[in-house]
């Protein structure tokens, strides 16, 4: 078995303190079941960074290799590019990007300094697995310093539509970095295909059968793998935590209210102002659940020092003063806001005591939180998932009331129809979701995606070098369409591969 190595934009700590249950711990759990290295930025800004070498540590059969960022890479290459460009343009919010040509360097500039810190690290054997959007140009800044093994790349957040992404001045030239994987992979078919279609138009690659495109040469293999959560044992942490005391407190607090929670990050694309219109329209279009319900909205504080996060800190607080102002009692409030990140045990209680889960991002690549609100819900008394339908999650969890976020008036008919739906309807609608989650597991979905990867073998990569200039060497001398395997099963969420 090959050695994995995973890339992504940060490490963390060889024996840090990692959520239960979120990404980290799943990429620990795939490189230590190979024994790897997994590489990327410590965290840590410092004016020497750049001279400082990469700080390589090991924990049982993980390698973790960490470098520090300076100042004006941390600025140009995280703040500036990745979250000021291609964070609100993959959501399709290009009036929040703010394009910079120097801030489009540095982001080239850090996924070489990437590349050459990793190079050495590396041995002929490797399977390499990128992650997300923070790294898009390293596979061309390894192809180019000669790097000819197997190379996967997963975006976490969504991909939007060509004429979306030809917005970024650097659009063009960041598909072709893109394309210089093997196996490039996404949340949902959507994604996938408005990826083809952009690598089409702006890149020039050639769409070819069974989710795949050439280009110079090389064939560039495409997938979809939705990421999973752990549901039965999300569904066990559940069921202590409700019988824990911040539950309790909780519960005590309510009364005989029925419970609508929020959990996310304050991000522009959480849709939480809109949410929060819609509460509005809810308790204004249908009074009689004035102090029958409350929300509690969990906004956990995301990337202070972006002026367009400051903004929306401020905006959710206005208007979530306005709500409680105008439609709150003495002894009641409609809402309950908390700008700060809860534990996941805790949250994970709070799931299962909340008649609504409310989840409405304007965009999202999956978003977990709604699938780990269905699996902390008691069987017998489930609650009911309000979801965007812009959810990458809304594809497997269709048994939600699914609703536009751009629409309070929907919203708000959806929490009437959750809050007065009856117990028959909760439960039918909740084991068609659980059903859908009941197979699939977080380290599934690694498995999947490094299945595939596998199976890109030289047939499916056979004229690489052309793809970074270099004297071509075809490696088959089958012709082209033998080559590219015409025939075989999609990477799709249909396919087996995801239920390893």
């Amino acid at each position: 078995m090959a050695r994995l190595v995973v890339v992504s934009n940060r490490v963390p700590a060889p024996n840090g303190a990692a959520q239960a249950g979120g990404l980290a711990v799943v990429l620990e759990a795939l490189v230590g079941e190979r024994g790897g290295l997994w590489f990327g930025w410590s965290g840590s800004v410092a004016a020497d960074a750049a001279s400082r070498p990469v700080s390589v540590s090991s924990s049982g059969a993980v390698i973790h290799a960490r470098l520090d960022l300076t100042p004006a890479e941390h600025e140009g290459y995280y703040n500036g590019f990745a979250n000021g460009v291609l964070w609100p343009l993959f959501h399709t919010m290009p009036e929040l990007m703010a394009y910079e040509r120097h801030d489009a360097v540095t982001y080239r500039e850090v996924n070489g300094r990437f590349a050459d810190g990793l190079m050495p690290l590396l041995r002929a054997d490797d399977m390499l697995w990128i992650h997300d959007y923070h790294l898009m140009a390293l596979p061309a800044q390894l192809r180019t310093r000669g790097v000819g093994n197997l190379i996967g790349f997963f975006l976490h957040i969504p991909f939007p539509a060509a004429e979306v992404m030809a917005l970024a001045p650097a659009a063009a030239r960041l598909i072709k970095d893109l394309l210089a994987a093997d196996l490039i992979g996404f949340q949902t078919a959507h994604d996938m295909n408005n990826f083809a279609a952009a690598a089409e138009r702006l890149a020039g690659a050639v769409p070819l059968p069974g989710d795949a495109l050439a280009l110079r040469g090389r064939v560039i293999r495409l997938g979809v793998f939705p990421a999973e959560i752990d549901p039965a044992k999300f569904a066990a942490i559940a069921a202590a935590s409700a019988d824990a005391p911040p539950a309790h407190r909780l519960l005590a607090s309510l009364g005989e209210q029925k419970l609508m929670l929020g959990v996310d990050r304050l991000d522009p694309t959480k849709g939480l102002l809109q949410r929060l219109h819609g509460v509005r329209r809810l308790f204004e279009q249908h009074p009689e659940w004035l102090r029958q319900t409350t929300l509690l909205q969990i906004a956990a504080l995301s990337r202070q020092d972006v002026t367009t996060y400051r903004d929306l800190k401020a905006a959710v607080d206005r208007v979530a003063g306005s709500l409680n102002a105008d439609l709150g009692d003495a002894d009641w409030q409609p809402l309950r806001l908390l700008a700060k990140a809860g534990k996941r045990e805790v949250i994970a209680g709070y799931m299962r005591l909340a008649r609504i889960g409310l989840v409405t991002p304007l965009r999202d690549g999956m978003n977990l939180v709604a699938k780990e609100y269905v699996a902390a819900q008691d069987p017998e008394n489930p609650g009911v998932l309000v979801l965007s339908r812009f959810a990458g999650a809304a594809e497997q969890l269709d048994a939600a009331l699914l609703v536009n976020p751009h629409d309070p008036d929907e919203i708000a008919e959806a929490l009437h129809r959750g809050l007065a739906m009856g117990l028959e309807e909760r439960r039918a609608r909740w084991q068609a979701m659980w059903q859908a989650l009941a197979p699939t597991s977080s380290i599934g979905w690694g498995h999947a995606f490094l299945a595939a990867l596998g199976r890109c073998t030289e047939a499916h990569r056979p004229l690489r070098a052309a793809s970074v200039g270099l004297p071509l060497r075809v490696r088959s001398a089958a012709p082209l369409p033998a080559l590219l395997g015409a025939t075989a099963p999609r990477l799709d969420a249909k396919h087996p591969i995801h239920h390893h």
